[in-house]
């Protein structure tokens, strides 16, 4: 059975990642991370409620000397230029690093403050990050933050149960110089794993069937997890090596994704 390659590039950006991409967000302490990177897993998010877990593992990554082997991403929700400069080196000191591989703009669904971009490529310039990524919700902005240079990397939000970036997105993207693309909220926050909203007769996913989804999809390069514990980080590294769905798998997670959307 193949499984998904150990790296990808993620498009434009020219980062090498591991496809699995990890949030530390939801609670996961510093030893499941860990086991994350000892596997591969590289493209950290530490968003804006940067817990403990992640801290702590960043850190002791890099005081091992294996900083090159991460690539961090530092999100901001703020629209002010200011908070988003003090934000952002307040995360670069909290980790003990220099800089960061990504800086996320976080859920705009239109055109991000003049300032704020202005000020982003400010802190580009000075070293302290070398991608611009951007998330939002409104699935038709990301066909003009596509064509747009200053964003190398784009955070969609993807799942069985929310596919209309299949619609309305990718079919629009020409095929060279993309963005990268990273999904989130494969598991469509929890719901495709819920036993009670499954159709009748039918067995909830597990996390990995949902992370195999997502990247068994050619036009995302990379899916986020964001495991609570250490259980959850290994359901999600088992989609790894159980690779790319089989024609029936992606036909039973598709008609469990229309149930629950509907």
């Amino acid at each position: 059975m193949a499984s998904f390659p150990n790296r990808v590039t993620l498009g434009r950006s020219g980062l090498s990642v591991c496809p699995l991409a990890v949030s530390g967000g939801y609670g996961a302490d510093a030893r499941a991370l860990r086991k994350a990177f000892d596997r591969g897993v590289n493209y950290w998010y530490h968003g804006s409620i940067r817990r403990p877990g992640m801290t702590e593992a960043i850190r002791a990554i890099v005081a091992a000397g294996q900083r090159d082997q991460l690539v961090v991403v530092l999100q901001s929700y703020t629209r002010w230029a200011y908070w988003l400069e003090r934000t952002f080196t307040a995360g670069l000191k909290l980790l003990g690093i220099d800089h960061a591989d990504v800086l996320l703009l976080g859920w705009y669904n239109g055109e991000a403050p003049a300032a704020v971009l202005d000020r982003a490529q400010r802190l580009r310039e000075k070293g302290l990050f070398k991608a611009l990524a951007i998330s939002g919700h409104r699935r038709p902005s990301f066909l003009r933050f596509a064509s747009d240079p200053r964003f190398d990397l784009l955070h969609i939000r993807y799942s069985a149960a929310h596919a209309g970036a299949e619609e309305d997105v990718f079919p629009s993207l020409g095929k060279e110089g993309r963005p990268g693309i990273v999904a989130y909220t494969a598991t469509a926050w929890g719901r495709l794993l819920s036993p009670k909203r499954m159709p009748s007769g039918e067995a909830p996913l597990r996390g990995r069937d949902c992370y195999r989804f997502v990247l068994s999809n050619p036009d995302f390069n990379a899916c986020m997890t964001g495991p609570r514990d250490l259980a959850q980080m290994e359901e999600a590294l088992a989609a790894l090596d159980e690779g790319p769905l089989s024609p029936e798998e992606e036909a039973r997670i598709r008609r469990i994704g229309a149930h629950v959307h509907a």
